[in-house]
């Protein structure tokens, strides 16, 4: 049930504790490679986070009909958090902020809180919200091998799937997924059977095998990535935190054994992965050509497939480790489910349609991509607090994983090396960094037990160090008597 204490895994398990008390090589993800969240790690060893029994539930005050607990007096908020949010130069020329109780939505702290302003990657939260109810918390991305009829042409089908794998082990990272629902062999054989990333080596021994059963040893081999549209490459350009946007990746392009965070990235990852993809089929005895791009007609058999974990975990990977190409992909599967063109401007379209149909304040808000990387994103807190509501909703138990992949103060993923003390574990929040941008958003335990979310956005921010404390500084002064 929705009002049980995170964080879960898509099971329901409690994992984001569990994973930083025994993953200490996994060090999260940067939030855009810029502050003190590039290094994703927290002073000292790694200890089990606070079980925070209350962040989705109050501990008294008013119950409402949904069996939450309405936090009962706030006391005066601006006397706590005008001096920080309103009065501290370090925020730069542009802040604005909202605090809500989300037992029932209602605003309790508000400055300028309708001001749209650059929201960084606070921006995955609203992604988070249009990919879960646009294709549902069990979704589940497939990559696929594809047989033609009568050329023979062997076609690797990209399902938009950034957390592929084609390593030997999936890097560690089969921690941070939980526990499948359903077993590796109903999820299409994937390596991992803590429910970890689908594996391009399943892939290939699978279609290997299928080949076999055809006598068939030598193929042409394509591969097809026409499940996106428009351009691939990021308005930023060239950039470490993102590979090109494509529907066949491995590891996300990444040249490095990383799983996570800033990263060299290969020149055309789609190509990249055919060609890794070959080399495995060799290993299995099948001789492919030399990859180029094609597409799968619709007489093509089906000879593989392996799919990712449930769209619940991958919600929950992103948010955490501000994973920039899983919001990408999630927000051009939002188009893909909704009828939109699956490039950058339709992904923008097809996030705003679904949070204006759930009645959410969109007048302002502009989506130019998933991440929060393009600078030309706008978001108001009240939308960034409306989105934490509904997520908080009872009755919408398919947006669990926007408060569950939060990450946790001084513990998990961007906010492991922040709140060193005082409010740790107690804030779960998404960050956000850019040049002269620093943005924090999500929920806070009050002293008394109740649930608040808040978001504090600054634009034009001269020091992200300084800048990024003032916000931790106003979240603390709602976490602590």
């Amino acid at each position: 049930m929705v009002t049980a204490a995170g964080p879960w895994d898509s099971t329901g398990q409690r994992t984001a504790e569990r994973d930083r008390a025994v993953a200490l090589d996994h060090t999260g993800g940067a939030d855009h490679g810029h502050g003190a969240e590039a290094s994703g790690t927290a002073p000292g060893s790694p200890r089990p986070a606070p079980s925070a029994g209350a962040v989705l539930t109050g501990l008294g005050g008013t119950t409402t009909p949904g069996g939450v607990k309405a936090a009962p007096g706030t006391g005066n908020l601006a006397d706590l958090l005008d001096p920080l949010l309103k009065d501290d130069p370090a925020l730069g020329g542009h802040r604005a902020a909202a605090v809500v109780d989300l037992t029932t939505g209602k605003r309790l702290y508000g400055l300028d809180s309708d001001a749209a302003l650059t929201p960084a990657s606070t921006t995955k939260i609203a992604t988070a919200v249009a990919a879960l109810t646009a294709m549902g918390p069990d979704h589940r991305l497939t990559t696929r091998t594809a047989l033609e009829p009568d050329t023979g042409e062997l076609v690797l089908v990209g399902g938009g799937d950034p957390t592929l794998t084609a390593r030997e082990d999936d890097g560690g990272t089969s921690r941070t997924w939980g526990s499948p629902r359903a077993s590796d062999a109903e999820r299409g054989g994937e390596a991992g059977s803590g429910g970890g990333p689908a594996s391009l080596r399943t892939l290939a021994e699978k279609t290997a095998a299928a080949l076999k059963k055809r006598d068939v040893r030598k193929v042409t081999l394509s591969y097809d990535t026409t499940l996106y549209a428009g351009p691939e490459l990021h308005p930023i350009g060239v950039n470490e935190n993102l590979a090109r946007v494509t529907a066949l990746m491995a590891d996300e392009g990444r040249t490095d054994d990383s799983t996570s965070g800033p990263a060299p990235r290969v020149p055309d990852p789609a190509a990249a992965a055919a060609r890794t993809f070959a080399d495995l089929l060799k290993q299995h005895g099948i001789t492919a050509s030399p990859p180029g791009p094609s597409k799968a007609t619709g007489r093509a058999t089906t000879l593989a497939t392996v799919s990712s974990p449930p769209l619940s975990a991958l919600v929950e990977r992103m948010l955490t480790n501000s994973d920039n190409d899983l919001a990408e992909a999630l927000a051009r599967h939002t188009a893909v489910a909704t009828g939109k063109r699956a490039d950058f401007a339709g992904a923008g379209a097809a996030v705003t349609a679904r949070l204006k149909q759930l009645g959410l304040p969109v007048d302002g808000a502009r989506f130019h991509d998933g991440s929060g990387l393009d600078r030309t994103d706008l978001i108001a807190p009240d939308l960034l607090t409306a989105l934490l509501t509904e997520a908080a909703d009872p009755a919408r138990p398919q947006l669990r994983a926007v408060l569950t992949g939060l990450p946790v103060a001084h513990f998990t993923g961007t906010l492991a090396g922040r709140y060193t003390d005082g409010a740790a574990g107690l804030v779960r929040a998404k960050t956000g960094t850019l040049t002269g941008v620093n943005t924090l958003a999500g929920t806070i335990t009050t002293p008394d037990g109740h649930l608040l979310g808040f978001a504090f956005l600054a634009n034009g921010t001269t020091d992200p160090y300084t800048a990024q404390a003032t916000l931790d500084r106003a979240a603390t002064a709602l976490a602590l008597p």
